[in-house]
C-alpha cells in the first residue's frame, strides 16, 4: 500500500474514531441531563400561595408547601388554614376596602404569619340548600322565587351549587332523601333550571344534606380564586327528622372543608305544632318517625325505655308538644354554633316572604367577607382543636366576625 493510500485510511479511521467519541458523549448528558429537565417543567407546587411576587419554594421558610411531581403521592408538611372574616364599622356597616396589613391572626394565642389574603371583591362559591319539607311544601312558588333573587343578587363570578329534598320510593317505603341538582357552575340558566326542578320531601334529612354539600359539593380544594371564599347557605328550620347521619358528623366535616355556614331560619313552628296536636286518624295530622322520636329520647331522656318511643300516636298531647318545642329549640342552638364556628351568620324569616329579604342580605354579607390564609406555625398532627382569633388594626371601633378554629389533621 503506498504512502497516499496510508494517510487516507489513517484519516477516515481517525474521523470515524471522533464521532463515536461525539456520539457517545452526547448520549451520556442527555442520559444525565434529560430526568432534571423534565423535574424543572413537571412539578406543581401543592397548596402555596401562587402570587409572582412570592420567593420559590427553596427560598422560603419552612411554612411553605413542598413541589410533587405529577402522579407522585403528596406529602405536604402543614396545611393551609383559611379563615373567612366580616368587618364592621361601630354602626353595623361592612367595611370593604381593608388591605392584609389591617389583619393579624392568632392561633392558640400566637401570632401567625399570612401568606393568603383576598379582597371582598374576590368570587365566591356557594352551595344553596332549599329545604322544601313540613310546611314549605305548600309554598314551594315562594321557596323558587326566593333563590332565583339570591342568584340575581350575586356577583357574575360567583359559583353555585344547588341542593334540595326529595321523596324516594324503595323496599322500605317512600323516603326522604338529598337532591344535589346542580354541582358548582357560575351558568345562570343551568342554576334556574335546577331551581325548577326542586322538589318536595314528607322528611327532613338535615344533617345528611350538610354531610353530603361537604362530601360531594366541597369535596376537592378550591381553587386558587375560591380560597376561603366559600359557604353554605341554608333555607331550613334546621329539625332534621329523617338522617343516617347525625349533628355531631355533620358538624365535623363541614369544619374539615373550612366553609362559612349561612342559615335562613323560617320559622314553622306554630305550623308543626299545630299539626301534631291532631287526632292521629285526622288526615291533616303531622307524626314523628320512629328515628326522630329515637333520636330525641337519646338526647333529652336516656333513661327512659326504648318502647315508649316508638309510636307517636301512643304519646299524649303534652308529650308531643315537649317534644317539638324542645327539637326547634335544639335546632337553633345546632344552627347558631354551626354559623358562629365558622364564621358565618342566622338571619331569622318569620315567613318565606320574609326569606327573600333574608336572602338579599346574605348575599351582601358574602360581598364583603375577607379570606385570610396561613400555614400553622403548629406543624403537629395531633387532630386536636385550635382557637383562631382575628384582630383588626389600624380602625378605630371595628368589629370583626370570623372562623373561630380548627381540628388538625391527624397523622
Amino acid at each position: 500500500m503506498g504512502a497516499t493510500s496510508m494517510k487516507f485510511v489513517l484519516s477516515i479511521s481517525f474521523l470515524a474514531m471522533a464521532l463515536f467519541a461525539t456520539l457517545t458523549l452526547s448520549l451520556s448528558v442527555v442520559k444525565s441531563q434529560s430526568p432534571q429537565t423534565n423535574q424543572q417543567q413537571r412539578p406543581r407546587t401543592v397548596g402555596a400561595n401562587q402570587n409572582k411576587n412570592t420567593a420559590p419554594p427553596t427560598q422560603q421558610n419552612n411554612n411553605s408547601s413542598e413541589e410533587v411531581d405529577e402522579g407522585d403521592v403528596v406529602r405536604v408538611e402543614t396545611q393551609l388554614v383559611t379563615v373567612p372574616a366580616v368587618v364592621t364599622d361601630q354602626n353595623g356597616h361592612p367595611i370593604p376596602t381593608l388591605k392584609l396589613e389591617n389583619f393579624s391572626v392568632l392561633e392558640d394565642g400566637k401570632a401567625q404569619t399570612l401568606t393568603n389574603f383576598a379582597t371582598t371583591e374576590a368570587p365566591f362559591e356557594i352551595a344553596l340548600l332549599l329545604d322544601t319539607s313540613g310546611s314549605t311544601r305548600q309554598e314551594l312558588g315562594l321557596i323558587r322565587d326566593a333563590a332565583n333573587e339570591f342568584l340575581n343578587a350575586l356577583r357574575p363570578g360567583d359559583r353555585v351549587a344547588i341542593v334540595g329534598f326529595n321523596n324516594s320510593t324503595g323496599v322500605n317505603g317512600t323516603l326522604a332523601t338529598v337532591d344535589v341538582l346542580s354541582a358548582l357552575t357560575d351558568k345562570r340558566v343551568v342554576l334556574r333550571n335546577a331551581i325548577s326542578t326542586l322538589g318536595t320531601s314528607n322528611g327532613t334529612p338535615f344533617y345528611d344534606a350538610l354531610s353530603r354539600v361537604a362530601d360531594e359539593v366541597f369535596r376537592n380544594p378550591p381553587a386558587e380564586e375560591f380560597r376561603g371564599r366559600r359557604a353554605v347557605v341554608a333555607l331550613t328550620d334546621g329539625v332534621d327528622s329523617s338522617s343516617n347521619s347525625d349533628f355531631t358528623e355533620a358538624r365535623g366535616k363541614l369544619a374539615r372543608t373550612g366553609v362559612a355556614t349561612y342559615f335562613i331560619q323560617v320559622s314553622t313552628e306554630d305550623y308543626v305544632e299545630d299539626r301534631l296536636l291532631k287526632d292521629c286518624q285526622d288526615d291533616g295530622r303531622l307524626a314523628l318517625s320512629a328515628k326522630q322520636l329515637e333520636r330525641f329520647r337519646r338526647l333529652f331522656v336516656p333513661s327512659a325505655q326504648k318502647e315508649d318511643y316508638q309510636d307517636f300516636c301512643r304519646l299524649g298531647q303534652f308529650e308531643r308538644m315537649d317534644i317539638s318545642r324542645r327539637l326547634y329549640n335544639l335546632a337553633r342552638q345546632e344552627m347558631n354554633e354551626l354559623a358562629r364556628a365558622s364564621g358565618g351568620r342566622n338571619f331569622a324569616a318569620a315567613t318565606l316572604q320574609e326569606a327573600r329579604g333574608a336572602f338579599a342580605q346574605v348575599a351582601n354579607e358574602i360581598g364583603t367577607q375577607y379570606s385570610l390564609g396561613y400555614y400553622p406555625s403548629n406543624k403537629a398532627r395531633d387532630g386536636r382543636y385550635r382557637q383562631i382569633k382575628v384582630e383588626v388594626r389600624g380602625v378605630k371601633d371595628a368589629s370583626v366576625r370570623a372562623r373561630d378554629g380548627y381540628y388538625a389533621p391527624k397523622q
